[in-house]
């Protein structure tokens, strides 16, 4: 029973992660179109620059807080020179390779300034371990979860009481109807990216003193994100964050009771069969195009 929990709660911490990649996908995906394949090298940067910046000195906390705003202007400019000359057209793809160019080239650039190795981010949430039914379990680990969901409640109430928010769903349903209506298109979708990029860095910040922080780590994580916003369906929140909880406590169980290196064959061979049985993901919605 103990073990049970324990790779329960486990699990959540790293499906929390998961849950917030995919929410930054979701976001991007509902008013653009497009989504940022760099965006696991988004969280790294959020991590590395934590790391980062309290080496320099700098108080834990505003060393976060600086790395996560970093994220979400790096969000804001990639959005304009890597994704807008792209999407004026609703055949060009050319996002998607630019995309990747630039993760690319922002793990190669965090390599030559942090160097090979890997490190935790030192942080009061992991000092000692609590104890849950005779599981232990880190404070840090437990808080990953519940900011997932507290964002995906969040993102909600935006949606439903804020004109951003509702500028983002117009932005979503039909850029040009909501041009005409006087919605600056282009800051929104701006708008969403740096929202994106934010809690994309913000889980790097969150995961970074549980894993060890290196500039390799965003890549792994950012793919895994993008198939848990694909299986949950890529236009549902709550889609995105339960099928990351799942899929992270899926992959505690596998690595316990089978083996760390079935652990990605078992996770992706899911997620092939899920798509092939649901196209639209297990919570997406069926887009109508009218002509």
């Amino acid at each position: 029973m103990t073990t049970t929990i324990q790779y329960i709660l486990s699990g959540l911490a790293i499906g929390g992660i998961y849950a917030l990649v995919a929410l930054g996908f979701h976001i991007m995906w509902s008013a653009a179109r497009a989504v940022n394949f760099a965006h696991g090298d988004t969280l790294m940067l959020g991590a590395v620059l934590a790391v980062v910046g309290v080496d320099t000195g700098i108080p834990l906390p505003v060393a976060c807080l600086l790395a996560v705003v970093a994220g979400g202007v790096f969000g804001v400019l990639l959005e304009r020179f890597a994704i807008r000359p792209f999407t004026a057209t609703s055949s060009s793809i050319g996002w998607m390779l630019t995309t990747i160019a630039v993760g690319v080239m922002i793990e190669s650039l965090a390599t030559l300034q942090f160097g090979g190795f890997s490190r935790p981010l030192a942080s009061p949430g992991v000092k000692s371990a609590v104890h849950i039914l005779g599981a232990g379990v880190y404070p840090q680990e437990l808080a990953i979860p519940v900011f997932a969901l507290l964002v995906m409640f969040g993102l909600r109430l935006m949606q439903r009481h804020t004109l951003v928010g509702r500028a983002m769903q117009a932005v979503a349903h039909d850029k040009r109807a909501a041009a005409l209506m006087g919605i600056n298109v282009n800051r929104i979708v701006a708008f969403s990216f740096a929202l994106a990029s934010l809690l994309g860095a913000a889980a790097g910040v969150l995961v970074a003193p549980v894993i060890q922080v290196s500039a390799s780590m965003g890549a792994l994580l950012g793919l895994k994100g993008f198939a848990v916003a694909i299986i949950g369906g890529i236009t549902s929140a709550p889609g995105a964050v339960i099928v990351g909880l799942c899929f992270g406590v899926m992959e505690k169980f596998v690595e316990g009771y089978i083996s760390t290196a079935a652990r990605e064959i078992i996770g992706f061979s899911v997620m092939i069969l899920v798509l092939l049985a649901f196209p639209h993901g297990l919570f997406g919605k069926r887009e109508v195009l009218k002509v």
